[in-house]
């Protein structure tokens, strides 16, 4: 009797939970100015750095060498110098020069398609040969003297697609931030849902209230009064691959709400970019773009500081959450017609992610 066959089957590779062929936020200009940046995204580790051009550039965080961190190194004359032996790489990936070696014979490493504008650099982690700027997000409050900004990044322990589910669901602020912008009209408040294009919509208003502290304060320095009865929105807009829009503001009572006059509201844009780092963590740029008082810098830094204060509290949230789904992966969770929103933005992000997936596989029998 002859002996058994048993075949061994081959590791499957965990299933992607991002796309690759898009752009999201990397950095910020500043961080890279004078020095590398090391950073993960979507799995990849990736050096950050500006060629003598003064160009945003990025390669992967690899010496070719020995294998040590490029960004462990440093910037010169627009190279990359590894700071373990000191062979220097250009921006497109290739061995440059090394002292007492030859090495412009090697293999390049791989570079990351990066695009630097509307004060942030991103990056495109798919193929460089396929990046295409016209698919960069459109941000049109960045190029218009009639708004300010400000904002900050955080690292958080989650997920991405936690981050969007909790951006695509406000009611939590009701509990989450009781203390800033949370008050329980929105709890009462009716979710409208819809998808536009290639975009994932939360919609809800309410009438005749009181506005809680965070935008008593955005009120006062848009001139207007604290205390007085205001209409208030919220409106998330996802797009791909993981970014949130989120028109909020408040306006006097019965001056037109959303459409009110710009003199008669404190409007503004909530601004989130989460840039998925692994599968449990990810990098968020968040801030918020207003068109109400835009040359009051304090003001600016007000805001600031008032949603650090608020995105603290999500953080924690987000992170215990996740802990507890890496400690029961299996539990089925509830879904609620609140969740719409965010279903509907996995739902696009599979779809994507499917799309690359099967663009990939008709170039290889192509």
């Amino acid at each position: 009797m002859g002996a058994a066959h048993h075949s061994v089957s081959e590791p499957q590779a965990a299933p992607a939970i991002w796309p690759k062929n898009a752009w999201y936020v990397a950095c910020t200009p500043d961080e890279i100015d004078g020095k590398p940046l090391g950073r993960m995204i979507c799995g990849e580790r990736i050096a950050f750095f500006r060629n003598q051009d003064g160009e945003a550039s990025a390669v992967e965080d690899f010496c070719p060498h020995r294998g040590a961190p490029l960004s462990l190194g440093f910037v010169r004359d627009g190279n990359l110098v590894c700071g373990y032996h000191g062979l220097a790489m250009g921006c497109k990936g290739q061995a440059v020069d090394m002292p007492g070696q030859r090495v412009k014979g090697f293999p390049p490493i791989r570079h990351f398609a990066v695009i630097e504008r509307y004060g942030f650099i991103w990056i495109w982690p798919g193929r460089a040969d396929e990046a295409d700027p016209a698919k960069l997000h459109h941000l049109h409050w960045a190029e218009d003297a009639g708004w300010a900004y400000g904002g900050g990044m955080f690292h958080i322990q989650c997920d991405y697609r936690l981050m969007i589910d909790n951006l695509m669901d406000l009611t939590h602020e009701t509990y989450v931030h009781s203390s800033s912008i949370g008050q329980k009209e929105i709890d009462e408040a009716p979710v409208k849902t819809r998808v536009e294009g290639n975009e994932v919509h939360t919609s809800r208003t309410m009438e005749g209230i009181k506005a809680p502290p965070f935008w008593q304060m955005a009120l006062r320095g848009a001139g207007l009064p604290g205390d007085a009865d205001v209409d208030r929105w919220q409106i998330c807009r996802f797009s791909l691959p993981s970014h949130v829009m989120i028109e909020v503001g408040v306006a006097l009572a019965g001056t037109g709400g959303y459409d009110a006059e710009i003199a008669n509201k404190a409007s503004s844009i909530v601004v989130d970019f989460i840039t998925p780092e692994t599968e449990t963590s990810h990098w968020y740029f968040w801030g918020m773009a207003r068109q109400f008082a835009i040359d009051d810098a304090r003001l600016t830094d007000t805001v600031r500081e008032g949603q650090n204060t608020i995105f603290s509290e999500d953080l924690e949230m987000l992170e215990r959450q996740q802990q507890n789904l890496s400690l029961y992966p299996d539990r089925r969770l509830l879904k609620l017609n609140i969740d719409a929103g965010g279903v509907r933005s996995r739902m696009m992000i599979d779809h994507a992610i499917a799309q690359e997936s099967s663009d990939h596989l008709s170039c290889e029998e192509a």
